[in-house]
């Protein structure tokens, strides 16, 4: 059975380093779908350098903090370990929620959306970003950053 819209929690898994204006619209735009979404920040302990998850949930707080209230209080931010769909199971979510950007990160999203639902069971929402937001990445706006280029008008 299908739960329905005021029961459907999502879960919007990443690394989110950093968390971009594209993460944000995802989510707000998740939340016309769902009743809540759980923001979950992975922590990889193998990759060293990066912020600790406790930085990038408390980055996370502070871009959700712009949204209304009454889109606020439906958003949680949580850190974990392990595979992502595994973790949507221990907290009861319906799905998982992914963003993607263009071709190349469709098939990277569908193939994982079709071992977490033939493996684990665990059913993917996948939202398209909008035009504005398709050329963001974290990743992207790393390299910039790190090459001393002003990167604030692509986060939050």
């Amino acid at each position: 059975m299908t739960p329905r819209f005021d029961e459907t929690v999502l879960l919007y898994a990443g690394s989110f380093n950093p968390f971009t204006r594209g993460h944000l619209r995802i989510v707000e735009r998740a939340l016309a779908i769902a009743a809540a979404v759980i923001v979950g920040v992975g922590h990889n302990p193998d990759k060293p350098g990066n912020p600790s998850a406790r930085e990038r949930v408390d980055e996370i707080c502070k871009a959700l903090s712009k949204l209304p209230a009454e889109l606020r209080e439906r958003v949680e931010v949580v850190t974990y370990t392990g595979l992502t769909a595994e973790f949507a199971r221990s907290l009861g979510v319906s799905a998982l929620l992914r963003g993607v950007r263009g071709v190349q990160d469709f098939e990277f999203e569908r193939n994982l959306a079709d071992v977490n639902l033939k493996v684990l069971g665990m059913d993917t929402v996948i939202l398209c970003a909008e035009p504005e937001y398709s050329y963001i990445s974290s990743s992207v706006i790393r390299e910039l950053a790190s090459h001393g280029h002003d990167v604030s008008g692509l986060l939050p």
